[in-house]
Formats: C-alpha cells, structure tokens, sequence
C-alpha cells in the first residue's frame, strides 16, 4: 500500500519496507457543505448567543474596532474570514481609520507586508491599518490585573482599549489550551511576555488536565476564557477545518459559546479510535507547520501527549517537514533552539527546566525534551540538518531513509503508524484496550 503525507506546500509518496505492518490514520472524512466565504457571511448573520457586529457597534457607541487574526502559524482562513467581518463593520458606519487589525504574533516573528497580503488579500492591507503585535514592548501592553490562580493578563494596549474588539481562529487540538481558538487569540496571540511566560511554564503545563483535547477542568483554558473577559473581547469567528485544510463550519458571535460550539464539532473530526501503540509513527505537518522546526515539532509531540502516547516507549516518530526557516526566526524560536541545542542531554535538560522554569519559547523545548526522553524524533527532508542535530533529533533526507534507520534500531518486524495530518488527527486508544497497549 502506498502512502501520502503533505510536506512543506506539496506532498511526499512513500511505500513501507517488507515486514513492517502500516495503519493509515486520518480524521473524519467530513467536505464542507458550502464555500468557505459563504459559511464565514452566514455566521456573522446569525451569530450565537450575542448582538450582531452592527448591533454591537450601536450599542457600545464604537468608535475605534480592533480584530486580532492569527500568525502565519495558523492554517485560519483569515482572507476569508477578516474580509467578511470588515463588510460588517464598515456597513455599521466605521471608516477604515477607525479600524486597527492586529495579527496575534505572540512571540513569533513579525509577519511581512506579503505576507500580510497573502494572509489578508491585498485590497485590506492596502486600505487599513495593521500591526504586529509585540510582546516586549512594554509601551504598547496593558497590565488588565490576575487571573484567580495568579496568572497576569497583560495584553496589547490597543486591542484592550478599543471599543470593540474581534478575534478570529480555528478550532483544532492544541497541547495545552485542548483545543485553540476562542480567546487564545487574544490572550497568548496578542499577550505579554509576562503572560505567555506564566502560561507556557512548567508550573501550568505539568498541572492535571493541561492537555491535548481536554478543555474541561483545563487550568490553561480558564486562563484564556478569563483574560478574553478582562480584555473585553465582544466576538469571536472561528473555523473547524479537516484534514484537506477545508472550512468545515463557521461559528459567530459570543467568545466562550463560539468555542464550545466547535469544539464538539471538532473532537467528532479529530478524535480517531484505535487499538494499540505502535512502534513506529510517521506524523505528518505540511503548510504552516513546516516552516521551522519549533512549529514542525508540533507533529510529533501531539502523538506523544494524546490521552495515551501513540508510539509506544523507545519507538520512533518520522516528521516530515522542509522548515526553510531552520528552528524559527522569531524570540520563543530562537529561545527554543538555543536551549535544545545547549543542553547535555534532554533527561538533563527536562530536569533542569522543572527546577528553575524557563522563558516563554521554551515551553516547546520543554515539550520537545520530554518527548525525546521516551521516543526519538527523525525529520526527513529539513533543508538545515544540522539544526535538526542541534535540536537533539535526527536528520534523514527521506521517509524512506528514516524507515530503514528505524528498521536498523527497532527490527524489521514493526507496527507503523501513518498520520497524514498529526495536528488535525488526535488518535484515542480505545478504553476497553488502553490498559494492555500501555
């Protein structure tokens, strides 16, 4: 049987080798039920549990609106999405200097202008004011108190004081949040250093219920639902997407009810049964995630935090990933890299960042290590092998390469694992099998 896995824009074709056994892995082969654009307009029309953006408008008296959209790092279709919401607002009677689009960058690197146009469409970029959002500049943040456990919820100034304020995103698993969206755009996306930081340490991720796919009881979520609150996010439009990277359904309107909504629709589309741990897995990220190693990462430590690991202790996990980038080129990044690439080795580093907690970027190094502490990581195809090197991973330059040093490591008899899309694929082992595949 041949397989097919997305790499970088395009697509990998592979066979496995004689004596390994593969299991093709992929969420719910649901097609939308009409044109992404469509979907997107019909939700602003009916928005859930909350006033239409022109109502809302009338009734805060608006003169100045923000939508924060997300990063290069995010498949959201915001050309879609942020067009539609504009429609709304300018026909509510804001001009276009009244409206401030703020790309929720956290601690990536900031987008450029074509990039913009790609993510917006050129007719936006060219006729409204839009912003990276920076999480150290302490000028343009507002500190909006703590949450219940403590938690700063500091935000971007301009976000937190316009009249109303808009978030766009997509639905899918996250490894602390459960699942992203909501107001994760706002919190994390356009939040400050001292937030992100509070949120990503060791001190939130290890707490129960921080985890993939998990929302209720999930300390990290609340943290989300909470600072959204306090930064006066007013409305939400959020996608489900499948694995073709398709718009699925759109959902307006109220933050918390918006989310809640879709993320019933995605654990039908994500979340996949199977039987048993595998030996080997090969987890694919293609499109965003291929950019840099820190995103690509996402893809194998996704099949390690599932509700039960997918690969069993001492197996192999082969991300396919190009990452043209290297390990990242912006702060969280750079800090990712250099801490993975310093350190001794991972079961020195997992302890060493437990101890004495670590600066918001390297919670994926953190993620990383503890990851490589039970599998190891192979990525076929990086351009920079040597960063892959650094970052305690093993470079290969096909799938095929990373079969055969799987083979020499573990037998040739394997059970192999192929998830096409590892970040929109949450596979669950069975209850009932759970206790024997461990």
């Amino acid at each position: 049987m041949g397989y097919i896995v997305p790499y970088s824009e395009g697509i990998l074709s592979f066979d496995l080798p004689p004596g390994m056994r593969g299991a093709l892995i992929e969420s719910a082969p649901m097609h939308p039920g009409a044109d992404a654009a469509v979907l997107a307009r019909d939700a602003l029309a009916h928005p859930v549990e909350s006033s239409s953006i022109a109502e809302l408008v009338a009734s805060t008296r608006a003169k100045r609106a923000c939508i924060a959209f997300t990063d290069t790092s995010r498949a959201c279709p915001d050309h879609l999405l942020v067009p539609a919401i504009l429609e709304q607002l300018t026909s509510a009677g804001l001009s276009p200097g009244a409206i401030t689009l703020m790309c929720a960058v956290g601690l990536h690197r900031p987008l450029t202008r074509s990039e913009m146009k790609a993510k917006l469409g050129i007719e936006v970029v060219d006729r409204y004011q839009i912003f990276n959002h920076d999480a150290q500049d302490a000028a343009r943040l507002a500190h909006l108190g703590e949450t219940l456990d403590g938690t700063p919820l500091v935000v971007n100034r301009e976000a937190a004081e316009a009249d109303l304020l808009i978030a766009t995103g997509v639905v899918e698993p996250h490894n602390f949040a459960g699942y992203s969206g909501g107001a994760k755009t706002i919190v994390i996306g356009c939040g400050g250093e001292e937030t992100i930081a509070a949120t990503h340490n060791v001190s939130m991720i290890d707490r129960p219920g921080v985890r993939l796919g998990r929302v209720e009881d999930n300390p990290f979520q609340a943290v989300m639902r909470a600072g959204g609150k306090a930064a006066g996010l007013n409305f939400t439009l959020n996608v489900v997407l499948n694995g073709a990277g398709e718009v699925l359904a759109a959902c307006a309107g109220s933050p918390n009810v918006v989310h809640d909504r879709l993320i019933s629709l995605a654990q039908s589309v994500y979340e996949v049964p199977i039987e048993r741990q595998f030996d080997v897995a090969i987890a694919g990220a293609g499109g965003t995630k291929d950019a840099n190693i820190y995103q690509a990462t996402r893809a194998a430590t996704y099949l390690h935090y599932a509700p039960t690991p997918v690969v069993r202790p001492g197996g192999i996990i082969i991300v396919p990933a190009r990452c043209p980038e290297g390990a990242g080129l912006g702060v969280g990044e750079l800090r990712f890299h250099e801490a993975l690439r310093d350190a001794v080795d991972v079961k020195t580093l997992v302890a060493e960042l437990q101890e004495k907690g670590y600066p918001p970027g390297v919670q994926r190094t953190y993620m990383v290590a503890r990851t490589l502490c039970d599998v190891e990581v192979v990525v076929a195809g990086a351009l920079y092998p040597e960063a892959v090197r650094e970052c305690k991973m093993t470079p290969v330059d096909t799938i095929e390469e990373g079969l055969t040093f799987a083979q020499r490591k573990l037998g040739d008899e394997l059970d192999v694992i192929v998830v096409p899309h590892a970040l929109q694929t949450l596979p669950v082992i069975r209850k009932e099998s759970s206790e024997r595949s461990i």
